[in-house]
């Protein structure tokens, strides 16, 4: 058994604790965000699970990633060894595919334990029945699940409105949006909106028991489907404190945050009216660049394909009887809505059907923690007080993975911290996580396995590039084609010549 807050205070620890100085925002004067994935695994005997005793259960942490940069589309490289998108949740998917190739080569050659034991098809591995992952995002995705509705309210407290807003692309608005006051505030980290909001705190103890969610409120016991509701940090320089309840049937949704990632070619606008209706819900976006745009899609709809294909990608699929999916999702304490996170990672592929074997819609469990990141935008903003100059996002990017070799890894626009002009194409600025060296992992991994004991879909045919590898990968490759078919057709791809490095 598990808590969000548990899943948060781990992470938010190992920051700390392993990850150095460098590549953190400076204090007072920057922010980043947070991500990771964490490895729970149940004990031997669960039966011992029980009401009055739950079993404990071990957690670790083996990938993390920070970051709030992406870069545009001109910068991008045929090489394969350049970071395209160092989104934290970005970062921490590919620390865990790392880690995911490092426990491949640990199975392989027997030395040690693995998260892999042997699956029923030659060459082929599956995860250990005891383990599941969580993934952990210090802040809601960007894109879709960040278009999270403003309340206004009633002066007395009252319990949560609970409205089927998100399902709808158009919802009532007010054009009276701006905030009393004078006080310093936080907005949602992808809006140029300001607003003063003070929402409902998260107040329900969340425990995750075998895989299996459950919400329980102080005081009295809920079942089925969580209620939706809207949780943010009131960021005045007085504190994280003050909170006014929602109040049902009178509050109305005036507005949404809003979220910088554009729409796709292809799909339908936002419509860019005052208020509520300013984005519509649901749609493929592309991450926001200064001037130059890029081919980056957001992290919601990113973490949605992974909900769908699993995080381990077209490579590592060679290896693998199933897919490695995420069993839930933890978001720290942030501006959030339930049903928006709902809606952004597995609504919109609910319906994909006529799936390859062992590839699946999953049933992710979405929490939120109470916790605040201490270097997120709002944590900074609140303590700051009236610093001088302006708070602005930490250019660096964090990549930590639980391997031996080279653990951390920190880089600054695509590459590691530190390279120059002239350094730029060199083994030196590659860093750990990009395609050219992912791929180098990969091959290492194929060179330590006997060729009669390789996978059926690496022997049946000669490969050379990335690109000959990853599509080779034929369930993988069968498995996206259907999604992008079915869910989506506008989803922004990168073309070959991209991927022609060996």
């Amino acid at each position: 058994m598990w808590t969000a807050d548990e899943i948060a205070l781990l992470c938010y620890e190992h920051y700390g604790i392993r990850l150095p100085k460098k590549g953190k925002p400076e204090p007072n004067h920057e922010w980043t965000l947070l991500a990771a994935v964490v490895k729970i695994q149940s004990p031997a005997d669960q039966d011992c699970d029980t009401p009055d005793k739950p079993a404990q259960v071990t957690k670790e942490v083996v990938s993390m990633g920070t970051g709030t940069k992406c870069i545009g589309q001109s910068k991008m490289r045929k090489s394969g060894d350049i970071l395209n998108d160092s989104h934290a949740e970005v970062i921490a998917r590919r620390s865990f595919q790392r880690y995911l190739l490092h426990q491949l080569q640990l199975a392989a050659t027997l030395k040690e334990d693995s998260i892999f034991v042997p699956g029923t098809q030659k060459g082929l591995w599956k995860l250990r029945r005891d383990l599941i992952f969580v993934f952990f995002s210090s802040h809601t995705p960007c894109g879709d699940a960040s278009i999270i509705p403003m309340l206004e309210f009633e002066d007395q407290p009252c319990c949560p409105v609970i409205r089927d807003w998100a399902s709808s692309s158009s919802v009532e608005a007010s054009s009276n949006l701006e905030a009393p006051g004078n006080e310093r505030k936080c907005e949602d980290l992808d809006s140029p909106v300001t607003k003063k909001m003070r929402l409902e705190p998260v107040t329900a103890a969340r425990e995750v028991t075998n895989g299996a969610a459950h919400h329980q409120s102080f005081g009295k016991q809920e079942s089925g489907p969580i209620s939706p509701g809207i949780n943010s940090c009131n960021l005045t320089v007085e504190g994280l404190a003050a909170v006014t309840r929602i109040a049902p049937g009178s509050a109305k949704v005036i507005d949404v945050y809003r979220t910088g990632a554009k729409c796709v070619p292809g799909e339908a606008g936002d419509s860019g009216k005052p208020g509520a209706a300013f984005h519509q819900v649901g749609l493929l976006r592309v991450k926001p660049g200064r001037g130059d745009r890029t081919r980056s899609m957001s992290c919601s709809d990113k973490m949605a394909r992974w909900n769908v294909l699993g995080c381990q990608g077209a490579l590592l699929m060679h290896f693998l009887e199933e897919p490695i999916y995420l069993s839930a999702v933890v978001i720290g304490k942030c501006p959030y809505s339930q049903e928006a996170m709902q809606r952004a990672l597995t609504g919109r592929c609910q319906n994909v059907s006529a799936l390859p074997k062992g590839f699946g819609v999953q049933e992710l469990k979405i929490l939120q923690s109470d916790l605040l990141f201490e270097q997120s935008r709002c944590a900074v903003q609140a303590k700051r007080a009236d610093s001088p100059g302006r708070l602005v996002p930490c250019g660096a990017a964090i990549s930590w993975s639980a391997v031996p070799e080279q653990p951390l890894d920190v880089t600054a626009n695509g590459f590691p911290q530190g390279t120059t002009k002239k350094t730029i194409g060199s083994l030196q600025a590659r860093s750990q996580i990009s395609k050219v060296e992912l791929f180098r992992s990969f091959q290492k991994l194929l060179s330590r396995i006997a060729r009669d004991k390789w996978p059926d879909s690496l022997r049946v045919q000669k490969l050379d590039t990335y690109q000959d590898y990853k599509e080779a990968a034929s369930s993988y490759q069968e498995a996206w084609s259907t999604l992008r078919k079915q869910a989506f057709g506008s989803w922004i791809r990168n073309p070959p010549d991209y991927h022609q490095f060996k």
